[in-house]
């Protein structure tokens, strides 16, 4: 078979797939189309022989292509993602006819919905969140992609997967009684006092640093955070993308921020941010 023609079909294989990633990434599927087809006109100006995982290769290529077209959006300030003309909740009755390929990935795909929050991430949170929660990409791979830290990237997944599922606290707690909270939690922590600390954390807490393992239970969070106390940082109440979280100072320089999420009145799990990169992307204001 003719080498070119070979190439086509595997293109061809992948080609649901990749257009399900450019759709999850980009939210158009006009836009997403631009997106595969630029990544077959990659494709055949290398040498595939050298391509070991071409599916993997492919994935990434189309991710590197849609990295540029939101951060191409970013700057255009361009309309909401709800006017655009390719939502899947188009009806137009213009459209007459609608491939199969097209109806699996309108099926299996996400919802207008989760769309409309993905349009809220940043373009780096977004890529690392579709790929490696939709798409089982590697965050090292993600990494090399974005210019980060498998670290950072890691921490970029999270944010965003947050903010898609909800679990922020400015959801279910009214801001003033998140400053109630997390107010006992710094008072508790900056005087030491462990049973105080463990009353306001959920009995399941997790805590997930930026880097190391997550620690789970009341007893093992309230411990690090009074340990943490004694490293010579300074804790203050902050906004942090619209919820009261906290900042962790260091001769007035901040090294990390705390968001927490609240459960029936008590922290059930404390994200740690302390990757400058990630820090510099947080929506801060601090306090009085």
């Amino acid at each position: 078979m003719d080498g070119n023609k070979f190439l086509a079909e595997r293109f061809e294989q992948n080609r649901s797939h990749l257009r399900a990633v450019a759709y999850r990434m980009l939210g158009s599927l006009d836009e997403a189309d631009d997106a595969v087809q630029e990544s077959w006109l990659r494709l055949s100006r290398v040498d595939a022989d050298e391509i070991d995982n071409l599916g993997g290769w492919l994935t990434t290529v189309v991710g590197r292509i849609c990295l540029d077209v939101l951060r191409s959006r970013r700057a255009r300030g361009e309309e909401p993602l709800d006017t655009r003309p390719t939502d899947p909740v188009d009806t137009d009755d213009s459209r007459t006819s609608v491939d199969p390929e097209h109806e699996t990935v309108l099926a299996d795909t996400v919802g207008l919905a989760m769309l409309v929050v993905l349009d809220k991430l940043t373009p780096a949170e977004r890529l690392a969140f579709v790929l490696h929660d939709m798409f089982a990409v590697p965050f090292d791979t993600i990494a090399s992609m974005i210019g980060r830290t498998p670290e950072a990237t890691r921490q970029l997944a999270s944010r965003a997967r947050r903010r898609v599922r909800g679990s922020d606290a400015s959801r279910d707690t009214p801001l003033p009684r998140q400053r109630h909270i997390i107010d006992a939690f710094i008072a508790a922590s900056r005087g030491g006092d462990f049973d105080a600390l463990v009353a306001v954390l959920d009995p399941d807490v997790e805590l997930r640093p930026s880097t190391g393992d997550v620690v789970r239970g009341a007893v093992r969070v309230a411990r690090g955070a009074i340990a943490f106390r004694q490293g010579g940082t300074r804790s203050v109440p902050i906004l942090v993308n619209g919820a009261v979280g906290i900042a962790a100072l260091l001769d007035g320089r901040l090294v990390s921020v705390l968001e927490a999420t609240l459960v029936d009145g008590r922290i059930a799990t404390i994200e740690i941010t302390a990757d400058p990169e990630n820090l510099v992307l947080l929506d801060l204001k601090y306090l009085d």
